[in-house]
């Protein structure tokens, strides 16, 4: 695999076939010191920290990704093609667009929907329908589930617009059933169906855009423990 590349230099450190992308690399630290045993720091490249240790005795690594799909594309296309990354699990925080999606409940990306145009690239000659990995998809379910843990499985909307100018743009994607808004999936879901490797999206909800009910950013970063738990569990 090769050593480096202009945005991941792990000086050596192994990055695991495993590996959680939360977009804040201040939440990487935070799952690294909470839930890894001897966990190393691989990755300081633009402050995007990456650490690798073990939970239960397996391999897993968790990095910061930064916000949007290009950001989390140029990752997951080095982890995947530059060091053999097979699983790559998306955890952070979502905007509910539906009635009875509450705060803290666990969404399982199945689909991402998206307003961007990065799958443009793949030249496909009709819409491509970016999904997650079913294998993944499932494990998480009953993990979510052994946790009695309230979970909602469906489309997310990966979107390339925080402040958007049509103030009607997320009530029209809301009435295709989309359960809520993120900003990441649909780029992670292509590249990894690219490559024929797994990937999958688990959030827990932050705010929601129908009620304007929110929590805090101290919350964002340090409570949403299930999902990691869920997530951890896919190693």
């Amino acid at each position: 695999m090769t050593t480096s590349t202009p945005h991941i230099d792990p000086k050596g450190v192994d990055i695991a076939e495993t590996i959680l992308l939360p977009g804040d690399p201040l939440r990487a630290r935070f799952i690294a010191d909470t839930y890894l045993d001897d966990p190393t720091c691989f990755n300081e490249v633009r402050g995007m920290l990456g650490f690798t240790g073990t939970y239960h005795g397996r391999p897993v690594s968790v990095m910061g990704t930064g916000m949007g799909i290009p950001s989390i594309s140029i990752y997951s296309y080095e982890l995947i093609h530059f060091f053999g990354v097979k699983n790559l699990i998306r955890v952070g925080s979502c905007g509910a667009m539906q009635p009875g999606v509450d705060l803290y409940d666990v969404i399982l990306a199945q689909g991402a929907s998206t307003d961007s145009n990065y799958l443009e690239q793949f030249g496909m000659p009709g819409t491509y329908a970016a999904l997650s990995s079913f294998r993944l998809l499932e494990k998480a379910k009953c993990a979510a589930d052994s946790r009695d843990q309230r979970v909602h499985v469906g489309n997310v909307l990966s979107s390339d617009i925080f402040y958007n100018a049509d103030a009607d743009a997320l009530s029209t994607w809301a009435t295709m059933g989309i359960l809520a808004v993120e900003m990441e999936s649909a780029g992670l879901f292509a590249n990894a169906a690219a490559a024929g490797v797994d990937a999958l999206g688990i959030f827990t909800v932050s705010d929601n855009v129908l009620t304007d009910a929110h929590t805090t950013p101290e919350e964002r970063q340090t409570a949403f423990t299930t999902m990691i738990e869920i997530a951890l569990d896919l190693a």
